[in-house]
């Protein structure tokens, strides 16, 4: 039976989270020349979150976490929610070669969703990205970890599910009301499942995820080396309301593939018939690094427990992004970190973490 047979769903990211999982930066060849400038933005990213929830960081060894541990505790941050395991990786994108935690209807029991990884079509090495899934399964089923938050009501084990196709958590998001957001651009890439047309990945969507409605948008923005992640793009805020990326110089080159997103988003319906509410977010400006553009996204925000941490890049328009995000989560602090180091590495804050779900206890 699938995971949604069984009354398993993806929750909402606004939900209460037990935990954020994050995979430490150390692969050199994804910021070349720069890796040590992004770390006082990921560690305070590190800091925000252990402020209202458990964060656990995958490290390759016990010397990095020493390491980042000491770097942490200089920072202040709460070290008591702070949790290591040596789990090595080949690169810091969690939110791709993660788990996708799912929680059943009932509220108790936990799924993870071991969905195969091939480094966004086969870009780089993914040895030890692909078995972060299964010892994160591990870990959690064996109560390694004696913390309340990751251990299962009830005593019940974690359920596994393995469909057997290139998916990455990046690619898409869901209101937890049935209802999933993706682009054509990354899924129906030949690069990822070329044996599957749109209809039957669609089907994997609805079955591994638990929903009944997928809205496919189109392309990425420039510089997006994933073939169009959606989270860069456009991300659930509510049930029924979306906010998307919108370019507004006519000149830019992302400015046709956002304005064709937006259309789509107009016309796009629920899976209970109601429209989608759309609520433009700017664009930053450009940001380039050695003659190649950036990624540059609001879109690319973490909404943690009370809080919504999203990145900025040193212009005007952070100010702006920020108020938008503050009247769409009037309950949660908005927490605006410098990434404009961090996106050298082709990726921002959501694409760092992943979240797990908190059970009913």
């Amino acid at each position: 039976m699938t995971p949604k047979e069984q009354g398993f769903y993806m929750p909402a990211e606004w939900a209460t989270h037990a935990a954020t999982w994050l995979s430490y930066p150390h692969n050199e060849d994804s910021w070349p020349g720069k890796i040590e400038t992004i770390f006082p933005s990921y560690h305070l990213f590190i800091k925000e979150l252990a402020e209202v929830e458990d964060v656990h960081i995958n490290v390759l060894d016990a010397a990095m976490q020493q390491r980042v541990a000491e770097a942490l505790e200089s920072m202040d941050a709460n070290m008591q929610r702070v949790f290591f395991h040596q789990f090595p990786t080949n690169d810091a994108w969690c939110r791709d070669h993660g788990p996708a935690f799912l929680l059943n209807r009932d509220g108790k029991r936990q799924a993870i969703v071991n969905w195969n990884h091939n480094a966004w079509g086969g870009k780089y090495p993914y040895e030890l990205d692909t078995q972060i899934p299964l010892r994160i399964y591990e870990c959690l089923n064996a109560d390694a970890i004696s913390t309340q938050a990751i251990k299962q009501s009830n005593n019940q084990a974690l359920s596994l599910f393995e469909p057997g196709i290139v998916m990455e958590g990046g690619s898409i998001d869901v209101n937890g009301c049935g209802d999933l957001l993706t682009t054509t651009s990354c899924l129906l890439n030949p690069n990822r499942n070329p044996q599957l047309n749109q209809q039957q990945i669609e089907q994997y969507l609805c079955d591994y995820y638990g929903v009944d409605n997928v809205i496919w948008l189109g392309d990425g923005i420039a510089g997006d080396d994933t073939d169009g992640h959606v989270d860069d793009l456009t991300r659930f805020v509510s049930p029924d309301t979306v906010v998307t990326a919108v370019e507004e110089d006519m000149w830019d080159e992302n400015y046709e593939p956002l304005q064709q997103n937006l259309k789509a988003l107009k016309k796009a319906r629920l899976a209970s018939g109601k429209q989608l509410n759309v609520v433009e977010l700017p664009m930053p400006d450009m940001v380039f690094y050695d003659n190649q553009r950036l990624p540059a996204s609001y879109a690319n925000f973490y909404l943690a427990n009370n809080k919504v941490i999203f990145p900025t890049y040193r212009c005007l328009t952070d100010n702006e992004a920020a108020y938008i995000l503050e009247a769409l989560f009037p309950d949660r602090e908005v927490v605006g970190i410098d990434s404009t180091d961090i996106v050298w590495g082709l990726g921002s804050f959501h694409c760092l973490s992943q979240q797990q779900p908190q059970s009913e206890q």
